[in-house]
């Protein structure tokens, strides 16, 4: 089963084109990192469900229309409409437009452990807010609670890719904030 921390947001579907299931869709990445992904994966009824692309072709900078295995008429396609897609982080390019963090997009880092300068855990970074204008990890501390933390390189210490640790020179009392 796919779980959220194993995936990167890189757009949204947005309406039907035309009667024979293409969908329109807004991208964050450029169109040849969407052509190397072996799927597109979307939540549906909670669950994320890979989908195969059969064609797709660019319609403006950052939307295309895509063909999607199994998806044959405009009523199919209107069952994605306003849903968000994912790559699978293992199979990303890191030519993202919007990456961070050294070239990594900031929804990579959803599974990793926060620890402050210290060396402290501060918890797991569960999701990221970037509706606001500064970019905000979500971390789900052990006493489940959860506490906010900007998304800024200029807090990364440093990251370990392989043991899934990112370090943070956090402000004296910023997680006091959240309390």
């Amino acid at each position: 089963m796919i779980t959220r921390d194993e995936l990167i947001a890189i757009g949204h579907f947005n309406k039907p084109h035309g009667v024979a299931g293409e969908i329109s869709a807004t991208i964050d990445v450029d169109i040849d990192v969407l052509r190397a992904l072996s799927c597109l994966v979307s939540e549906i009824d909670g669950i994320y469900v890979p989908f195969f692309v059969n064609s797709l072709r660019p319609k403006t900078n950052d939307t295309v229309l895509l063909t999607i295995d199994g998806i044959n008429s405009e009523m199919e396609a209107s069952r994605l409409v306003n849903n968000d897609f994912f790559a699978i982080k293992r199979e990303f390019s890191q030519e993202s437009e919007e990456a961070d963090a050294d070239g990594y997009p900031l929804d990579y880092f959803i599974g990793f452990d926060l620890v402050d300068a210290s060396g402290t855990r501060v918890g797991k970074i569960i999701d990221v807010n970037e509706q606001t204008e500064n970019a905000i990890f979500i971390i789900g501390r052990d006493d489940d609670d959860e506490v906010m933390v900007p998304a800024t390189d200029d807090l990364i210490v440093e990251f370990d890719l392989d043991k899934k640790i990112m370090v943070m020179d956090l402000p004296q009392g910023l997680l006091d904030l959240n309390k």
